[in-house]
This record gives C-alpha cells, structure tokens and sequence, in this order.
C-alpha cells in the first residue's frame, strides 16, 4: 500500500463523506416519491457533522429535497460554513497541523 499523507487521507476521506452525502440525499429524495422508508434528518445532520455538509447542500438543489424546510435552508449552510472556518483557521492559524 502507498504511503499516504495526512492531506492526502483528508481529502480523500472528505471526497468520500461528500458523495456520501448527496447520494443520501438522493435516495431519500426517491424514498419520498415512492412513499418509502424515510432516511431520519438527524442522520442527514450527522453526515454534515461529520463534513458531508457539502454533498448534503449540492444534494438539496440538485434533488430539490428539503429546500423548504427551514432546518436545513439554514443549519446546512451554517454548518458548512463552520467547517469551512476551522479548514482555514486550521490551515492558517498560528498553531498548524504537521505530519511527523
């Protein structure tokens, strides 16, 4: 197995978690058309915590699912957003992350 860096392993777990996160947004899209079990929010809400909050915002619009459902309009983005600071704050803050 390659060796692989602590950057490389992010990424590649966040490409992961992000397709992870829209293709549960899918299915739970055709889970409504069909009148199927229903992925619960709050699993939707953890794979954002868990930084698939982009794949879980792409799959709102691309899937028009939960757009009118406040708790998302709003705690996705923010979320997102949150991440997004500790990415930079973490990439460019005073204390940085380093492989040994």
């Amino acid at each position: 197995m390659a060796d692989m860096s602590v950057a490389g392993f992010i990424t590649a777990y966040l490409v992961f978690i992000n397709a992870v996160g829209l293709l549960v947004m899918g299915l739970d899209k055709l889970k409504a058309i069909k009148r199927g079990f229903r992925i619960p929010e709050a699993t939707l809400f953890i794979i954002a915590l868990m930084g698939g909050s982009l794949g879980i915002f792409a799959g709102m619009y691309v899937f028009r699912h939960k757009t009118r459902k406040r708790k998302f309009t709003v705690g996705i983005p923010v979320i997102l957003i949150a991440q997004l600071a500790l990415a930079a704050f973490l990439y460019f803050g005073p204390v940085r992350l380093r492989t040994i």
